[in-house]
């Protein structure tokens, strides 16, 4: 079935590394534009660490923007090549542009399995389109974002190709000095936005949004004139604006960034690019945007430690990390590093322990062959050390651990923990603090 057209028209964890959660980027063209610069002068609210943000595809961003009244390409999504092929002929348009939907940039530079180079194509006959998509759909497509082998591609879009007169830039993101939402737009449009606050600082224009009374005519016409949109496109542009507010509320957005927001040859004004990261704290308001989340393309043991409310992500070392906090996570991978190891992975807790979710957890990290000693931090008030110290016990047994396992308990309860550790009968080798932990399980490792 092929899905409704629209309207009109690496990753990095914090040591470089490629995790695949910590900044997502959603590649609406081949390439991955940063979030929210800094140098826009415009002061972005962080993430909260240890959330896995919301993941869509080009086609899921773009159905919400159509749905919304945002004006985009019409398209249509296909899972088959004769799907592909029929699609190109129902958009009847002068020209097709094929975008192999994953969730990387660099899609256009990218290389399939397949031999085919290239996962955006252009081209003006329908039937290419459909040989094309025989050489996309079920194979994998390597960009710089991805690993060597790539990702296996599922769909494709298949859109109309239209012609850009003009680009500009448009944002409307969450401003911590300004307590709230601003709209932040540049004349100059389809490049590195951050290079022209550089090079060209005064054209970028900003217009703080009162989120209790919402965007003016007067701000979104400002905007639109400031943009360089003249005449009639003026008042388009500022209708566009105000729809692309409208949905930033509606679906609990911290971020919408648009580029290009440009024209056509034709006098429209068409959104042809965007990015939307979302508030995954508004996930029990926004079920169906998060129902939508392809969790295909992540590491199974990912969807698997998602399954019990822990974020696991994987490393290339051989010291499996079992902490509660992203931040602490990266505390306790930095310092390994430090003293001579290499972090396997990171498995974070969060505030919400069960005894169950620390058995998961160590069945999970127990799985991971790389594994050679498993490191425990646990630091924090709001956890109950007991209930870590029964868990680990507990996995200890059940699962008989091989390696040695080094544990660092500090917070709430971390007597009765540390005497349910030193009374269980089982080989742990308690540390005092992180610095300490760090060295037992390096030195642990390195005995072997």
């Amino acid at each position: 079935m092929l899905a409704d057209p629209g309207l009109v028209g690496p990753v990095l964890s914090p040591w470089g590394l490629s995790s695949g959660h910590q900044a997502v980027t959603f590649p609406e063209s081949d390439s991955a534009y940063s979030h929210a610069p800094a140098s826009l002068g415009v002061d972005k609210v962080p993430p909260v660490t240890g959330r896995r943000w919301l993941n869509l595809q080009e086609y899921q961003s773009k159905k919400l923007m159509s749905d919304n009244g945002v004006r985009v390409q019409r398209f249509f999504v296909a899972s088959t090549a004769s799907e592909a092929l029929e699609a190109a002929k129902r958009l009847n348009a002068k020209e097709i542009v094929l975008k192999a939907q994953i969730l990387a940039g660099g899609r256009g530079k990218g290389v399939f399995n397949s031999g085919l180079k290239g996962g955006v194509h252009l081209t003006k006959d329908p039937k290419v389109v459909g040989q094309l998509a025989k050489q996309m759909i079920g194979y994998n497509l390597a960009t710089k974002q991805t690993s060597k082998e790539g990702v296996k591609v599922n769909k494709v879009m298949v859109a109309e190709a239209l012609d850009i007169s003009r680009e500009t830039y448009l944002a409307i993101l969450m401003d911590r000095s300004c307590n709230g939402p601003v709209l932040v737009g540049s004349p100059q449009g389809g490049v590195d936005i951050e290079e022209v606050a550089a090079s060209n600082p005064e054209l970028i224009f900003k217009e703080q949004i009162d989120i209790f009374e919402g965007i003016k005519d007067s701000q979104a016409q400002r905007m639109a004139e400031n943009l360089g949109f003249v005449g009639p496109l003026r008042n388009q542009a500022a209708d566009q604006i105000r729809k692309l507010y409208n949905l930033f509320l509606k679906i609990d957005a911290t971020q919408v960034e648009v580029n290009p927001f440009g024209e056509t040859p034709e006098g429209q004004v068409v959104c042809f690019d965007a990015k939307i990261n979302f508030d995954d704290n508004a996930e029990f308001r926004q079920k169906d945007i998060f129902a939508l989340d392809d969790k295909s393309e992540n590491e199974p043991m990912e969807n698997e430690a998602a399954r019990y409310d822990l974020k696991y992500i994987g490393l290339d070392g051989n010291i499996a990390c079992f902490v509660n906090g992203a931040g602490l996570a990266m505390a306790t991978c930095d310092i390994i590093f430090l003293n001579g190891g290499k972090p396997a992975n990171f498995l974070d807790l969060g505030g919400g322990v069960k005894e169950a979710q620390v058995y998961q957890a160590f069945k999970l990290l127990t799985s991971d062959p790389k594994v050679e000693a498993i490191l425990v931090n646990i630091f924090g008030g709001i956890v109950n050390c007991a209930i870590i110290a029964n868990g680990i016990t507990k996995a200890c047994r059940e699962l008989e651990l091989k390696v040695p396992l080094v544990v660092r308990l500090e917070g709430t309860n971390v007597q009765e923990a540390q005497s349910i550790l030193r009374n269980s009968g089982l080989p742990i080798t308690a540390a005092v603090d992180l610095e300490d932990a760090a060295k037992k399980a390096v030195a642990s490792v390195a005995k072997k």
